[in-house]
């Protein structure tokens, strides 16, 4: 029979998915730590009493992680190792009648909503005077903007406006306010997030207002880098672009997931666009902005897609040279517009077709990277590990993109501080580069020479 613990309540917060995850866990730590609760995140001891999983649900293979650490925790609990188990997030909220019959040793499922009502189990208020309190996760450097919630998107493949529900900005008075109060933290750099970026403002301005949030934004004193995720191709506001190339604080790169080019495909998955209208629109970008370094994701194996479909996404990746793409297999989910079609490409073939894809941009990457052999750059240092720190240039985001890697053994360099290095080298996804100024090494005050 399992007994209470007797530990101290310590709230455990883990986060499976993505930056927009991540961010919500922040919230909800920064409102228990408001209420004086000891609270913390992926806890390395794996030792805190009451623990609080925030959930991914979009595909079967992030909804398969979530289950799995839902059944660690549950079997945690009944050995007595663990208190209390909550779950929240994305797949509590799309399978929460499901979750609760398979799972009954949770205490209690939460959707996307409910933070006020999670806080409340948790023995803690909802503070709404917290705006921009948060206890980020990332290094003190960087951090994730959220500035909007839900999406209004009918993208056949997508289920996120069945989890996160409509499209919803934050002022732009409230996100300088976070920002400022980031910048107070020591944050250097932040990237903008939403479901859709480019709808901003819509809803509470009555127009598309990204560009007006990035002038206000830049006037933030400390905040030297703002990145720009996941922005949704049709009805793109071109005004961005003239911020872009004009505020130095904005980087040059844009997260634009286009997920096919065939234009049968692209009506099928509803993403309101042509082959020759994205295709155009990429141009009008590098026109713009020549040294814009433009990220996009793709989708294989989405009903329907034949050898003929694929090889015109190949051959298009090919011609378009994307600075950074990623690949995916399509994932058959419920109660999405897709559902109804077959899903008739095999496994095997979805696996054949990201690894092509993935092979053709694995060549594109390296021969971009040889280009910038002999260049500077300003790089933001994220790391050390090992022998060598790992930074980034303003056209790289963290996790995702390429690493600039120099020496520790041969330079020291003060993590979260930017500093121009050299490249030398280059593969495929990794830059190797000098300082152009060597860094002192940091020395205490009571070992400095008088």
């Amino acid at each position: 029979m399992r007994t209470k613990s007797t530990k101290q309540n310590k709230i455990n917060v883990v986060t499976l998915g993505c930056s927009k995850n991540v961010y919500d866990s922040e919230v909800l730590m920064g409102q228990l730590k408001a209420n004086g609760k000891n609270v913390v995140h992926e806890d390395p001891e794996d030792d805190g009493n009451i623990v609080v999983i925030n959930t991914c649900g979009f595909i079967g293979k992030a909804k398969e992680e979530s289950v799995d650490t839902i059944l660690h925790y549950a079997q945690k609990k009944e050995r007595g190792e663990v208190d209390k188990v909550f779950v929240s997030g994305c797949l509590s909220e799309r399978y929460k009648p499901d979750l609760e019959k398979e799972i009954t040793n949770v205490d209690q499922y939460f959707g996307t909503h409910d933070l006020p009502n999670l806080l409340k189990v948790l023995e803690a208020d909802y503070k709404h005077e917290l705006i921009g309190e948060r206890l980020t996760t990332t290094p003190k450097h960087y951090a994730y903007l959220k500035i909007a919630e839900g999406c209004d998107r009918p993208c056949s493949f997508c289920a996120i406006p069945l989890m996160r529900g409509k499209h919803k900005s934050t002022p732009i008075e409230d996100l300088v306010i976070e920002a400022t109060k980031l910048a107070a933290n020591g944050i250097k750099e932040i990237m903008l997030i939403a479901q859709d970026l480019t709808y901003y403002g819509l809803d509470i301005y009555k127009k598309r207002a990204l560009a007006d949030l990035l002038r206000a934004l830049v006037k933030v004193d400390g905040i030297e880098w703002i990145r720009l995720h996941y922005a949704f191709p049709t009805g793109f506001p071109m005004d961005v672009l003239e911020v872009m190339k004009t505020e130095p604080k904005v980087c040059n790169y844009l997260d634009i997931p286009l997920q096919h080019i065939n234009t049968e495909i692209l009506k099928s998955m509803k993403r309101g666009t042509t082959h020759e209208k994205t295709t155009s629109l990429i141009h009008k970008f590098r026109e713009f902005v020549p040294n814009m370094a433009i990220r996009t994701t793709l989708i294989v194996g989405y009903p329907g897609e034949t050898e003929e479909q694929f090889q015109e996404l190949k051959d298009w990746v090919e011609e378009m040279r994307f600075e950074r793409l990623g690949a995916f297999e399509y994932s058959h989910e419920e109660n999405t517009g897709a559902y109804v079609l077959e899903d008739d490409v095999p496994a095997d073939v979805k696996f054949r077709r990201v690894n092509e894809i993935m092979e053709v941009q694995s060549q594109i990457s390296w021969e971009l990277n040889q280009e910038k052999i002999g260049k500077t750059f300003r790089c933001l240092f994220d790391r050390k590990d090992g022998e060598y720190y790992y930074g980034r240039t303003e056209f790289d985001s963290p996790d995702v993109d390429n690493d600039v890697i120099v020496d520790a053994t041969e330079h020291y360099i003060k993590l979260g501080e930017f500093i121009d290095v050299e490249i030398y080298d280059a593969g495929d996804f990794d830059l190797y580069g000098t300082p152009t100024v060597k860094q002192e090494p940091f020395v205490p005050l009571n070992q400095r020479k008088k």
